[in-house]
């Protein structure tokens, strides 16, 4: 089995190394396509080979709140700072690398939502190889609703080996899944549909991918202009997709012109000092948009709306996903809602359970 392995970490950095020799250009497109699907694919089996020795687990923590959102960064670069500034928790802070040996979790309440946010271990290159404790650190982001990258204002060049680590745990940033579906069948060869222009793919190529998974026989449908990466996914079906904050840390140590140097290099959504409580509450607004919430009132006909305790949503809602939220029996019950808001073309407008609602709307529920 060892030798096994060795011959498969082999054979993706030959190809590796391929890839970085080949030019490209027309000609040799869709051969370095092939190499990215062939490296996709040595990547899948060598995780689902480390999988099978034992399920890696995340941090043993209690998911409590509306969402949960996780802080992944180098060590020392103010996580457990950056923790105690925004929540309730109490986070060990020291000057030296991996004070935070566990997961430490904290609330933060901002415009009514409850929202969970973890603080674990820093890690570094090769976490996804299990490196530190890498694998568990990602492994607890897997089931996070937002990821939250903390990098050093001394050290932003680190977002770089983040970014390949969050990426080979099989996660992916700022991105949605692409509409793909595929459907095996036990002969007939390979059936290639696409309801938009491909400017990434031919349909040599998509074949070509698919003959490398071992999908020999099978029909596809692809419904966006994706890219060999995103064919892999895809195919493999097992990537789960997160929004993803990266803020800069320490800017109260460096000068101004040091930190648009900075942000001209680095992309960044947000620059904080944790420590001097710099830019927290516009963190906090942009981690609570981020996470698509929206607050709705709920209101009993002929009383006041109960403006004091929102129901916290996630976009985009409807009025069939307030009535699951507030008991099991409203959907079959439901008779009509009343909505004021910005949803409403006008104060109580009568509507449906398919209605979509928006920040700040009024529901009142009829029941039959």
């Amino acid at each position: 089995m060892i030798i096994e392995r060795v011959s498969v970490i082999t054979k993706i950095k030959d190809l590796e190394e391929e890839l970085k020799k080949t030019k490209y250009n027309k000609k040799t497109q869709a051969h370095i396509g092939l190499i990215k699907a062939k490296i996709s694919r040595l990547k899948e089996e060598e995780h689902k080979r480390a999988s099978s020795k034992g399920k890696t687990e995340g941090f043993s923590v209690k998911r409590t709140g509306d969402a949960t959102v996780i802080m992944v960064g180098y060590p020392s670069v103010g996580k457990s700072t950056l923790l105690n500034a925004i929540t309730n928790a109490k986070s060990e802070v020291g000057t030296y690398n991996f004070t935070t040996l566990t997961c430490i979790p904290g609330l933060l309440e901002y415009k009514d939502a409850k929202i969970q946010i973890l603080d674990v271990p820093g890690i570094v290159e090769g976490a996804a190889s299990g490196r530190g404790r890498g694998k568990e650190v990602l492994a607890c982001a897997q089931s996070a609703d937002l990821v939250l990258i903390l990098l050093d204002v001394f050290h932003p060049r680190h977002i770089e080996t983040i970014l390949k680590e969050i990426y080979d745990t099989n996660l992916r940033i700022n991105k949605r899944k692409p509409d793909v579906t595929i459907t095996k069948k036990p002969r007939g060869g390979i059936d290639i549909g696409s309801t938009v222009k491909l400017t990434k793919l031919d349909n040599k190529l998509v074949a070509d991918i698919l003959r490398e998974y071992k999908l020999n026989n099978c029909s596809i449908i692809i419904r966006d202009d994706i890219s060999v990466e995103e064919l892999c996914d895809a195919i493999e079906g097992n990537k789960k997709y997160v929004p993803v904050i990266i803020v800069l840390n320490k800017i109260d140590l460096v000068s101004h012109e040091e930190l648009e140097r900075i942000r001209s290099k680095y992309e960044v959504d947000i620059c904080i000092s944790a420590d001097k409580k710099v830019s927290l509450e516009e963190l906090k607004e942009m981690i609570f948009r981020k996470l698509n919430f929206i607050r709705i009132f709920c209101k009993e006909a002929g009383k006041k709306a109960d403006m004091e305790v929102p129901l916290i949503m996630k976009l985009p809602t409807n009025v069939e996903d307030i009535c699951n939220k507030l008991h099991k029996d409203f959907v079959t019950k439901f008779k009509f809602a009343r909505i004021w808001g910005r949803s409403a073309k006008f104060p109580g407008q009568k509507m449906g359970l398919n209605h979509k609602l928006k920040d700040q709307d009024i529901v009142e529920i009829h029941l039959r």
